[in-house]
């Protein structure tokens, strides 16, 4: 199991959430520890996560409310389990910066109500991948006060995303079952139908057999 599907699991699925994205980040620039935190839990990884609850189908409506949210998670050096640290509600993102519009960096930024984050991802395409989904969900589950999105390439705006070639190839796979399964369907047909005929030829011989002994 990797990273991404064990923090789904451990962090976000005991508490009935369903986990988006995710992206491993590092700090572009170092945050200022206090001198009397010292003695810290040493190395770790950071993973910001994008995660969506819902809640119960309303009765006037007829809708299930979604809360989204985005979460850091952090793993510490000589541990297999992760820690869910600061969390904020989709709500709260006032900016997503890209940084770079004319190329694949791995750099952004995101803006809070109440906090300011510089990011370095692991690769340029999983800050990518993660820009899509967040992209689309704010689409989805924010009616009003959506977060900007600046310094973003085109790609992660609309277009060929990464989410449309998901949702073409689950398309496709899905046509192609429903195409073998009725396919397996007529050669059952066929079987069938070659079955009763060899039932109906054999019980005519039995009959034939049996009138012409006792003839």
């Amino acid at each position: 199991m990797n990273a991404k599907s064990a923090i789904s699991k451990e962090i976000f699925a005991p508490h009935d959430e369903r986990m988006l994205g995710a992206v491993q980040v590092k700090r572009r620039t170092k945050k200022k520890i206090p001198f009397l935190a010292t003695g810290g839990q040493g190395e770790y990884l950071t993973y910001i996560c994008l995660s969506v609850i819902c809640f119960l189908i309303c009765s006037v409506t007829n809708k299930k409310p979604a809360q989204a949210s985005i979460t850091k998670v952090k793993q510490f050096e000589g541990s297999t389990s992760f820690v869910r640290r600061t969390q904020w509600m989709l709500e709260q993102l006032r900016q997503v910066n890209g940084i770079d519009p004319n190329r694949d960096s791995p750099e952004f930024d995101l803006l809070f109500e109440n906090a300011f984050d510089q990011w370095v991802a692991s690769t340029a395409s999983e800050k990518c991948t993660f820009f899509q989904v967040l992209h689309h969900t704010c689409q989805r589950y924010l009616t009003d006060k959506k977060p900007e999105f600046i310094n973003c390439q085109s790609k992660i705006m609309g277009g060929n995303s990464i989410l449309h070639s998901a949702a073409d190839s689950v398309t496709s796979a899905v046509q192609k079952a429903s195409q073998a399964l009725n396919e397996r369907g007529e050669r059952l047909g066929r079987a069938e139908e070659k079955t009763e005929e060899l039932k109906n030829s054999a019980q005519q011989f039995a009959e034939t057999a049996h009138k012409v002994r006792f003839c």
